[in-house]
């Protein structure tokens, strides 16, 4: 295909912002399409309560690959990143907290305060994960070889992989194969023994997925959110402004780039012929030709809701259906009158600082799987899993002076309710988190002047997830890598001619990192040549 050809993109995510960037400066001309009045998918800033603004859905930023970061330049855009010094307060009901701080030397003093032992695995610990570094990066930043004929470029991929997994050596090499399909519960357990500092590691691995720290492979997902962030408990990055000033930032560098975006562009149908993209119809009735498409929606809506599902491969097809999908997490934003009062925080000593990374609430392994077990049966835990920010405390603009916003992601709760339904169900949901919030922080619900609650159901419904699920398809063992989203065809292209993918439901598919957009619009460049 000639170089300047259009390349429609569907949806605004940050993936596909981050593939129509890469395919400008590749000489195509791409048109990203968004249904929504905004770009940014599940990386949005909206007011929920009049004054109060919060980041909609993800709270947290991914971290961005650093080759993105650099190619893009966001920061040119007015987009600041903020970076707590905490990354996450853990309090206990019992008024004990862990801080565990960017450096992980100073988290290591804290817990010495608990344990001398885990003091000493917590470095320990650090060091295992920044020893996987290069096999893991390299795995996250590499297109999943064909598995009956794999090209050139695959086994020199494998070829790389190799060396860095050789250079582990034996021991490590030995741990690799055997943490990966662990329970992460276990996985922890082999370096910690107080039950907090295993709970607030372990979830990283549980975290938007359909598991509980006793689910195997559970340990997997962990190691390869450590692929982008080897700090034991993951990431804590806050866009000024919301996720949604993140996404901006991408779309302008993308239109400077060369591409075209529009808003309010909700795409009916993926027009066909002879079994190659033609074109793409519009709800308003408008028809795009195209010599390409790349789909940054999730792989069910794009082959059953976008195609005629009866034009695919009946094998290809039923693997789709088979994908699991559903959701396990649920989003509620707090509007508050002031700062709350955590019981475990010394109120006159640094408490700001202290809740201005992430909150976990969840302080112990069998909190974690008791929370996880209610979801298995159509419930939502009446004791959550919760993942908090309090963003105005780095960024006073998303609210009233003196006032703050609580964004909480929620687990797990089930996309299919066994009573009931998500609109009946709704208020319970707000009163069971305010419930569970208020044994560490009293005067919290006091504080509330407002309040939205997302479920799984409004994620499907209002944000365009199939099955609600945040990732646009679980994260286990057997959706990973080769797999994802099914197998012989996790090489970004499709069955049908001209469609490509570039969203989460792609390897590695996690999070705001644009890793799949990147590697997506890699293979696109070199297919569209």
């Amino acid at each position: 295909m000639p170089l300047g050809q259009r390349v429609v993109l569907i949806g605004g995510g940050h993936n596909a912002l981050i593939t129509a960037f890469y395919l400008a400066k590749g000489g195509f001309k791409p048109l990203v399409l968004e249904r929504r009045e905004m770009v940014g998918g599940g990386a949005i800033t909206e007011e929920f309560h009049p004054g109060f603004k919060a980041s909609t859905l993800a709270h947290t930023l991914g971290p961005l690959r650093v080759e993105i970061a650099r190619a893009m330049q966001i920061e040119k855009f007015q987009c600041e990143i903020l970076y707590p010094g905490p990354r996450v307060f853990a309090p206990t009901p019992g008024g004990n907290a862990l801080l565990f701080w960017n450096d992980n030397a100073r988290t290591a003093r804290g817990i010495a305060n608990i344990s001398a032992k885990d003091s000493a695995k917590y470095m320990e610990f650090a060091d295992s994960l920044d020893h996987l570094t290069g096999v893991l990066d390299q795995l996250v930043s590499i297109t999943p070889p064909a598995i009956d004929k794999p090209t050139p470029e695959d086994l020199w991929n494998l070829f790389k992989t190799g060396r860095n997994v050789r250079m582990l050596r034996k021991k490590g090499i030995f741990d690799l194969l055997r943490w990966a399909p662990m329970a992460v519960a276990d996985f922890v357990a082999e370096f910690f023994e107080t039950e907090l500092i295993r709970a607030v590691i372990a979830a990283r691995g549980i975290f938007g997925t359909a598991l509980g720290p006793w689910s195997a492979g559970s340990t997997a997902v962990l190691l390869m959110r450590a692929a982008c962030d080897t700090h034991p408990v993951g990431t804590a990055a806050f866009p000024r402004g919301g996720l949604g000033n993140f996404t901006r930032a991408l779309a302008e560098s993308a239109k400077q780039a060369g591409a075209e975006i529009r808003t309010d562009a909700e795409v009916q149908q993926i027009r066909l012929k002879d079994g190659a993209v033609a074109g793409v119809a519009l709800t308003t009735g408008e028809e795009i030709a195209v010599e390409a498409i790349v789909s940054g929606v999730d792989p069910k809506r794009t082959f059953f809701h976008l195609l005629d599902p009866s034009q695919l491969d009946p094998t290809f097809a039923n693997r789709i259906k088979n994908f699991r999908a559903n959701g396990t997490v649920a989003k509620v934003n707090v509007a508050l009158g002031g700062l709350p009062t955590f019981t475990s925080l010394d109120p006159s000593e640094g408490f700001l600082e202290a809740l201005s990374g992430r909150i976990h609430i969840g302080p112990e392994i069998d909190y974690l799987e008791r929370a996880f077990d209610a979801s298995k049966y159509g419930e939502f835990s009446e004791a959550p899993y919760l993942d908090v920010t309090i963003p105005t405390i780095l960024d006073s603009s998303l609210a009233p002076e003196g006032k703050h916003v609580l964004s909480a992601c929620v687990q797990f709760a089930p996309f299919k309710l066994r009573d009931g339904s998500w609109d009946s169900r709704r208020r319970g949901l707000a009163e069971t988190v305010l419930r569970t919030l208020a044994a560490y922080a009293p005067d919290l619900p006091s504080l509330v002047e407002g309040i939205q609650v997302i479920t799984p159901q409004d994620l499907e419904t209002s944000y365009g997830f199939t099955g609600g699920h945040i990732f646009h398809g679980e994260l286990a063992l057997d959706q990973l890598f080769t797999m994802r989203p099914v197998l012989d065809w996790a090489r970004y292209k499709t069955p049908i001619r001209g469609l490509f993918l570039c969203g989460s439901g792609t390897h590695p598919g996690n999070g705001l990192t644009g890793a799949s957009g990147a590697n997506a619009a890699r293979e696109i460049i070199r297919e569209l040549r």
